[in-house]
């Protein structure tokens, strides 16, 4: 989820582990009884999250999970205990960065959750019914002793190509968030609950590094892996919680908590090992870090003003765009090997959700402000009269 949430997320394609599985590494768990307040605070939550109205948030939950992110431990990547049972892990990470600017470019309504997650979302798209959403361009701080803004949603995600797998799932989630005030901080909370298993796992690749965030996905069932192209695979739930702490010296850092509990596999079966969501979170706190620190970095507003470009675009113009993208991604697919020229025919994406495109395009003109290869020109991507990020500095 995969928010970020950080959902965190995390590519939630790892999660068949296929022959990787065999080499896993094992993680030590952190000490039972500091994760026992935590496992029972993480499971009030989830059950708030799932159903708000006939579940009241305890506000002590809060700070038991913010206690454990800011407290001393051991290290700072490790297995936690099972939890609705699926297999978990934590991961703690520091972002140089104010926590006011963080949440305008992690959680406002202007600002879409790729920019934030480029490696681990394709898309992410709020499909809670118009109106009832109410996720601000802004967040008011909390005041000590104020109470918590919390806000209740329903998304549909996409993640990217799994590092191990090339798999890449569909999946809705309920998601909950929690501004709060921490010991004289800003904190916030994100939850995500994934709603039923996951559309069936489907063909995808990594381009290329990475770190650049270009992928193919082939909308075909089943893995590339050589010898397992048969296999169907599914997420049967996703539980994640990310907990977001201003700290550091004259608050200049957000101090990143993410737990996550993964269930997934094939035939009902669980192959997911804290290690394989671990290695997803590091994808997820590399990415995001180095795009969050970065002086190249677009402003919100500078996002926000490209995106609302975009999304004014004539239908025939942004369908054109995202084609040129898609075939990009077909022939740089081809070109590395993953695919033959007889594979991933020309399809048509007329049927593609208008946001799904305009957050796959709005990618692209994030790697391009940030100086990484990008499959569409900025000459083609760049609406007519808006300025690229090269000539805006």
């Amino acid at each position: 989820m995969k928010l970020s949430n950080n959902i965190a997320s995390v590519s939630l394609g790892i999660l068949l582990v296929l022959l990787a599985l065999l080499c896993a590494p094992s993680w030590t768990f952190a000490s039972t009884d500091q994760l026992e307040a935590v496992h029972e605070a993480a499971e009030k939550l989830f059950r708030f999250c799932i159903d708000p109205g006939k579940t009241s948030l305890d506000e002590r939950t809060l700070d038991v999970l913010a206690d454990y992110v800011m407290g001393a431990k051991q290290t700072k990547e490790h297995a936690v205990p099972s939890l609705r049972d699926g297999t978990g892990a934590y991961f703690e990470f520091d972002t140089k960065i104010t926590f006011p600017r963080f949440v305008e470019y992690s959680y406002s309504s202007l600002v879409p959750p790729v920019i934030t997650r480029p490696s681990s979302l394709r898309y992410s798209i709020w499909t809670t019914p118009r109106g009832a959403l109410k996720l601000p361009a802004t967040w008011k701080r909390i005041p000590s002793g104020g109470s918590p803004v919390v806000v209740h949603g329903l998304e549909q995600e996409s993640d990217t190509p799994d590092l191990n797998t090339h798999v890449y799932h569909e999946y809705d989630l309920k998601r909950t968030l929690i501004l709060f005030n921490y010991k004289g901080h800003q904190a916030m909370l994100s939850i995500s609950k994934q709603t039923g298993k996951s559309n069936v796992g489907k063909k995808g690749t990594i381009l290329g590094n990475d770190n650049d965030w270009n992928y193919y996905y082939s909308g075909e069932p089943g893995t590339m892996t050589t010898g397992l192209g048969w296999v169907k695979s599914y997420i049967y739930d996703f539980c994640s919680i990310g907990i977001y702490v201003e700290t550091g010296a004259n608050s200049s850092m957000v101090r990143s908590g993410v737990f996550q509990w993964l269930r997934a596999g094939w035939s009902g079966i669980n192959f997911v090992k804290s290690g394989h969501i671990l290695a997803g979170l590091r994808r997820f706190s590399r990415d995001s870090r180095g795009s969050l620190e970065s002086p190249r970095m677009p402003s919100p507003t500078q996002i926000a003003s490209f995106y609302q470009s975009l999304s004014n675009m004539p239908p025939g113009e942004l369908t054109e765009r995202y084609t040129a993208l898609q075939q990009a991604q077909r022939a740089s697919a081809i070109q590395h090997g993953r695919i033959s020229k007889s594979e991933g025919k020309e399809r048509s994406f007329a049927d593609v959700p208008k946001e799904q495109v305009l957050q796959e395009l709005l990618l692209e003109y994030l790697k391009i402000s940030l100086g990484k290869p990008a499959l569409l020109g900025k000459q083609f991507l760049f609406p007519p009269a808006h300025v690229a990020p090269e000539e805006t500095r």
